[in-house]
């Protein structure tokens, strides 16, 4: 259970960090500029883009267990896992592209979207937060299907959550500085390697769907190495999906899509666009 957690943490505290940070700049704007007539609207959506996400997380699942047959269903897995993986990717660049003016943006479009009337702030602040919160589910629910008979992801994704919206009440409330730049590369790393994962499981179920061959193919047996009951086999399976007998096509998966993603991030990551954690919420 323990493993199912730490993934699934990291995506919680990662995304809910994200989708924090964009509703505390927009309520740290309405207050410093004396609107504060307009934070239910703020609210109301944000909290509308939050129930669609657990919406679409509950969707996913209804489909996935409820309506598709069984050998559907590893269709449906793979293609899920295999689409999670690319929104992710292109959010973790997005968010490193974007970092030094994600502030400022954020402030302009709701400066704009005051000016039109409540019902552009309703809809400025969902569009914000529910591209985070899409996300967040998507990603949840590729993750947890290597344990779905354990509570482990649904606790790992909670407790993230809990702890992003900490994080962003103590940067909203200035009690609390973290560099961001840093933060999102290291969570980015390590969503990487969790992405990596994920496309490996989708490749699996691919080929347990037969759309893939290679399923009784395996690339190699290092399980006398790295023992599957042992804690460290544990930690590397349950983030990262590196498991002791993959197939071939599951081992040039996940180095086809890790190597060169860390590769590319890593280079991008040399021309740092460093924002002081309050000045982005609070500036």
């Amino acid at each position: 259970m323990r493993t199912a957690i730490l993934g699934n943490y990291l995506i919680g505290l990662r995304e809910g960090l994200e989708a924090t940070l964009v509703v505390s700049i927009l309520v740290a704007f309405l207050v410093k500029s004396g609107r504060r007539e307009r934070l239910p609207q703020v609210w109301a959506g944000a909290g509308a883009a939050v129930a669609v996400s657990v919406g679409f997380g509950a969707l996913l699942t209804f489909v996935a267990r409820d309506v598709l047959p069984g050998d559907r269903r590893e269709l449906f897995d793979a293609i899920t896992s295999a689409a999670a993986v690319a929104f992710v990717t292109w959010m973790i660049f997005w968010m490193r592209r974007t970092a030094r003016r994600f502030s400022g943006d954020l402030r302009a479009r709701l400066a704009e979207a005051v000016g039109m009337g409540a019902f552009a702030v309703v809809g400025m602040a969902f569009l914000a937060v529910v591209r985070e919160g899409l996300e967040t589910a998507m990603l949840f629910y590729a993750a947890a299907q290597g344990a779905t008979t354990s509570a482990g992801p649904l606790l790992g994704v909670t407790l993230g959550l809990a702890t992003a919206v900490v994080l962003g009440w103590g940067l909203y409330a200035s009690a609390l500085r973290i560099n961001l730049t840093t933060f999102f590369t290291w969570t980015g790393l390590l969503l990487i390697g969790v992405a990596a994962g994920i496309f490996k499981y989708a490749v699996h179920d691919f080929q347990e769907a037969g759309v893939l061959p290679g399923l009784g193919t395996h690339a190699f047996d290092i399980s006398g190495v790295l023992d599957p009951s042992a804690w460290y086999a544990a930690l590397v399976g349950g983030m990262f999906n590196i498991t002791p007998t993959p197939t071939v096509l599951e081992t040039v998966a996940w180095l086809a899509y890790g190597v060169p993603v860390l590769a590319l991030f890593l280079r991008r990551g040399r021309k740092p666009a460093t924002v002081p954690a309050t000045a982005a919420v609070g500036a």
